[in-house]
């Protein structure tokens, strides 16, 4: 690498915001943080810009504009605020990558503002593919934009087709941890708390993609991410459950090879991968070691206990705007658990009967997804109120 690629992190708070600038501070010399954003957590985003001196940094939550101003004004550091800043800041010219971390469905807008102006995407908010993941892949045709997985499962097909991009796929194999929960029945999750579902075994990550990975759900909308990353069929995608979370995805192609990305559970890994290509970076991360593990095992997702990975399926194979739809339901429904407002296995009864409930598009528009969205969440919390 030649010239320091200049990053924008959208989320640089959370999880993978957070590991992104680990990786940054090992590689200084090939990148510079330009834009950093946080929704609510003003405090370690003044820090953050305190650290890596970015262009311009945008809290979503307007309430702490003056708390973040004042602490960065004598630094020359832009502030802004709101979600439309955060949409409009990436447009910048001075942006070489746009790193996608934000959560869920508030990562779209701010993608497709991104992807318009010819930046180079680092994809690690899925939703934004479960939601307008045609829209969103033939924006970046148009725009001559490439999209780099950041999710582990993504990143290991990616890494996999490397040098086979001319070999049809014959089909991709997303790894599942099983959660906390794998090999647990209904009457068990039945009564599942909310502290229960954050203890991720492999995994250290926030509050609401926990929660998808303790359902399932998290590999349903990584199944639909798939899709449109890679451009393949429904039938083209088979989940296995790997508990031990070293095998990260595989490739099969059309002789009847198999190709794995192995390596042990650290984000950074994907992430340093999808901000360098073509490019590997040197890193300390810990090295996977065989003798550490001399029994790798793999086994079925069971659907009918874990629902939410059927409904993904489910809704992908519908087409239009169910993934949307599915996508949001989920959304409300974790947040009612979290909240303490219905139980584990009731969400996958708000998400199913919010499908039937929404309008279906089959050919929707970037407005249609919008209204989609709303009209599923508006089902979602009415179906929670009902039940209450």
């Amino acid at each position: 690498m030649t010239q320091p690629k200049r990053i924008a992190i959208l989320g640089s708070t959370g999880s993978i915001g957070t590991q992104t600038l680990d990786v940054i501070r090992q590689h200084p010399e090939d990148f510079v943080v330009e834009v950093l954003t946080a929704q609510n957590n003003c405090d370690l985003l003044i820090s953050q810009a305190l650290e890596f001196n970015p262009n311009a940094v945008v809290i979503g939550n307007e309430s702490n504009y003056q708390k973040v101003k004042e602490a960065l004004l004598p630094h020359d550091i832009k502030v802004f605020a709101g979600q439309k800043a955060i949409a409009q800041v990436v447009e910048m010219e001075s942006i070489d990558v746009v790193l996608t971390a934000l959560v869920g469905y508030s990562g779209l807008i701010p993608t497709v503002h991104a992807i318009k102006a010819g930046k180079q995407i680092a994809l690690a908010n899925k939703e934004t593919l479960v939601v307008a993941g045609e829209i969103i892949t033939a924006l970046a045709r148009e725009n001559g934009v490439n999209i780099y997985p950041v999710d582990s499962e993504h990143s290991a097909i990616f890494q996999c087709l490397v040098g086979e991009f001319h070999n049809p796929i014959e089909k991709i194999i997303l790894t599942a941890s099983g959660g906390p929960f794998r090999g647990k029945d209904r009457a068990f999750l039945e009564t599942v708390t909310r502290e229960q579902a954050l203890k991720h075994p492999n995994w250290d990550m926030g509050a609401k993609i926990t929660i998808d990975s303790a359902s399932l759900m998290n590999k349903g909308l990584e199944v639909i991410e798939a899709k449109w990353l890679f451009g393949l069929k429904t039938e083209q995608i088979d989940v296995v459950v790997h508990p031990q979370s070293i095998i990260h995805s595989l490739v099969q192609f059309e002789d009847g090879s198999i190709k794995a990305q192995l390596g042990l559970p650290d984000m950074r890994i994907p992430i340093q991968f999808a901000l360098s290509y073509p490019h590997r970076l040197k890193s300390d991360f810990e090295r996977f070691n065989f003798a550490n593990y001399p029994n790798l095992t793999f086994e079925q997702p069971d659907l009918k206990t874990f629902r939410n990975l059927q409904l993904a399926f489910d809704a992908l194979a519908k087409g239009g705007n169910a993934p949307c739809v599915l996508n949001a339901a989920n959304e409300i429904a974790v947040a009612a658990f979290l909240n303490r407002e219905v139980g584990f296995l009731q969400m996958s009864d708000l998400i199913e009967e919010t499908l039937v409930k929404a309008n279906f598009v089959a050919h929707p528009s970037l407005e249609d997804y919008v209204a989609s969205d709303a009209e599923a969440r508006m089902i979602t919390e009415n179906l929670i109120k009902s039940k209450v």
